[in-house]
């Protein structure tokens, strides 16, 4: 076991997520589990997002749990909107050229005699602020690294080198950007490291749709996979039943490799449910109340669930294909309609949606989506495939329809349809009658059984792997004994 006795001092993890939520979410649940192994957690978010957490869940929501601390460090971005989904391309820049020297100064703070801390022994860092791993050599304490996302898209992510130099990356023009049937997104890549056969360009994370060579997110995200070599060790938020193949491809490429996840059902084992600990929570919208009572009154799979994610924006066009979409297929459903949804818009629906839908419907801002999906109300979950959304649906054995709209999403897209048998995509310029006909598939054709079958499947070998002396367990443990309570001069060399 990974726990610290009482003897000795006690060990101090800087956890430092990615500011955005689907990355602060697990490193929140990996920060619980190891306070639960006796750290002192500091939690690192950015000042930005720390004032919408403490927005959405209250000024003494982050308060009250002995030995865990959050800590704030700038973005280095200019204000902003105070619930702003901030622009990606903006973020990812800043971090990696402003936040070093800020990480550092915070770890000068927490090391002070005067600080009332233990000394910082580890960060635990997420796997695209790299950053951090240069602040952990500075101050020569071990690192490991949260990829917070999937295999396949890590895999996805470490490929753009190979499709850089076989020409295929960047575009040659901007024809080659729409997703048809015989363009270039449509392309084969063969031989492409740890991705499944007959991957085509399209399911590459979607950074390399560019005609730019110099593209920020292109070159971001080229930078940060192949700096995921320098940790002492990375950790990912997914099971080896899940993606074996390309674990080991990721194994046989990076430092020590552990699938430490799914991190949600971890926590749900290890963490007391009444536990002011399970208390602290992560998301960075205000949940809306009512929405458990009203799924009560369902019948058993009887209910779309949709949720397009913290990031994804549509146009006013899309939305409204949805929105009759969701109208004609005659269920009920629950629709989480963010108020920055719509590119450059409030997301507003017209007079008779409402009147068609009534009584079958509920429209919410944010919601507690684990739970949601835990519900036996919920038939299918609409998804952006996210990879937070996608392991939240598998450990609840729900089948998925997918519309991914950036980064991994069209990996996990893939995946979801081809590998595990669990989804199927929506097209990109999302039709109503295409998506009601997908919908009534999902959750009463064949198809939608079949991929139920394969939800409860995948669910189960889930839950078998984050039982306690599961590998889950052991993996973490595994991280802890050899890389974060190890001495930097002993902890696993990169």
């Amino acid at each position: 076991m990974g726990s610290v006795t009482p003897e000795k001092r006690q060990p101090h993890a800087v956890c430092v997520p990615f500011p955005a939520q689907g990355h602060v979410t697990p490193m929140l649940q990996l920060a619980k589990l190891l306070h639960a192994q006796g750290f002192h957690i500091t939690f690192v978010n950015t000042e930005f997002n720390h004032r919408r957490l403490l927005r959405s869940r209250g000024p003494d929501a982050l308060d009250g749990v002995p030995s865990f601390h959050f800590a704030t460090i700038p973005d280095g971005l200019p204000p902003s909107d105070a619930d702003a989904t901030q622009d990606p391309p903006s973020l990812c820049y800043s971090t990696m050229t402003t936040c070093l020297p800020h990480l550092l100064a915070l770890l000068a703070d927490l090391n002070a005699p005067t600080s009332g801390t233990p000394p910082v022994s580890c960060l635990v860092v997420d796997g695209i602020m790299s950053f951090g791993y240069d602040a952990a050599s500075e101050i020569g304490v071990p690192v490991a690294a949260l990829w917070t996302a999937s295999a396949c898209g890590f895999m996805g992510y470490r490929n753009y080198r190979q499709l850089i130099d076989r020409g295929l990356v960047p575009f040659m023009d901007e024809e080659d950007l729409a997703d048809v049937a015989g363009g270039h997104l449509a392309t084969v890549v063969a031989g492409a490291r740890g991705m499944c056969d007959g991957v085509q360009l399209r399911d590459f994370p979607s950074f390399i749709r560019t005609t730019d060579r110099g593209d920020i997110m292109l070159n971001f995200l080229l930078r940060e996979a192949e700096r995921l070599s320098l940790p002492d060790a990375v950790m990912i938020n997914t099971f080896d039943d899940l993606e074996a193949t390309t674990l080991d491809a990721m194994r046989a490429i990076l430092p020590p490799v552990h699938a430490v996840g799914p991190l949600l059902l971890r926590e749900r084992q290890v963490i007391p449910a009444e536990s002011s600990l399970a208390g602290l929570g992560s998301n960075l919208w205000k949940e809306q109340a009512g929405l458990m009572e009203w799924l009560a009154g369902r019948a058993p799979r009887s209910v779309v669930y949709v949720n397009y994610g913290s990031i994804t924006v549509m146009t006013d066009s899309q939305l409204l294909e949805f929105a009759w979409g969701l109208a004609s297929s005659g269920y009920a459903f629950v629709w989480n309609i963010r108020p920055d949804l719509v590119k450059g818009a409030s997301a507003v629906l017209p007079p008779e949606f409402a009147a068609a839908v009534e009584g079958r419907a509920m429209l919410t801002t944010w919601c507690p989506q684990e739970a949601v999906l835990r519900h036996e109300a919920v038939g299918v979950f609409l998804t952006h495939s996210g990879w937070n959304s996608t392991l939240e649906s598998l450990c609840a054995g729900v089948p998925m329809l997918s519309w991914p709209f950036f980064a991994e999403q069209h990996t996990n897209c893939r995946y979801k349809r081809t590998e595990w048998g669990v989804g199927m995509e929506i097209g990109g310029e999302v039709r109503r009658d295409e998506l009601t006909d997908i919908i009534r598939e999902a959750m009463d054709g064949e198809k939608g059984l079949e991929m139920r079958r394969h939800a409860v499947e995948w669910k189960q070998k889930a839950v078998k792997v984050t039982l306690p002396g599961g590998s889950a367990e052991a993996n973490l443990n595994k991280v802890i004994n050899e890389v974060l309570l190890a001495k930097k001069g002993e902890a696993v060399s990169a």
